[in-house]
């Protein structure tokens, strides 16, 4: 069965409150879960293959504009994100690029799994960027909070 995913407010316990300006983008979708943050936040930036495709045409058409393509080198990332921070219910990755901020908060508490997206554009490249990004930007979304959601129904492997 497919999980039903659903936008809500950002939980009050998230770290993303304290990033929160005037005029930044905020969406959280979310789905019943109970998923470690980390191990769904894996899955979600486990791509299906038409978001690889999607991601490769991005970094075509941004390329020319000197946008960030991998992220910046990080220890620890979860696929182009380096992890900010981590406490037992939230993981929070992204980055600072010329053209705007971003951040993904993966929240797993009290049966909910919860994907936040946070941008804060620096200029009209960025507000035009998200503009452009937003339909894929909510199917990736949605898709990856339903994906990681179907985690927790799979068996274990067998060692």
């Amino acid at each position: 069965m497919k999980p039903k995913v659903q936008k809500i407010q950002l939980p009050a316990s998230s770290a993303l409150h304290k990033r929160l300006q005037p005029e930044d983008f905020l969406d959280c979708f979310a789905t019943q879960a109970d998923i470690s943050p980390r191990a769904a936040a894996a899955e979600i930036v486990d791509f299906p293959n038409w978001g690889k495709f999607l991601l490769h045409l991005r970094r075509i058409v941004t390329a020319p504009f000197g946008l960030d393509q991998d992220g910046p080198e990080a220890a620890d990332k979860l696929g182009p994100f380096p992890v900010e921070s981590e406490t037992e219910s939230e993981i929070i990755a992204g980055f600072d690029d010329k053209h705007l901020d971003f951040r993904v908060s993966v929240i797993s508490e009290n049966g909910m799994l919860s994907l936040a997206t946070w941008v804060h554009p620096h200029n009209l490249g960025g507000r035009i960027y998200l503009a452009a990004i937003m339909p894929f930007h909510i199917m990736i979304a949605r898709n990856g909070v339903a994906r990681a959601a179907k985690l927790q129904s799979r068996p274990a492997a067998l060692t």
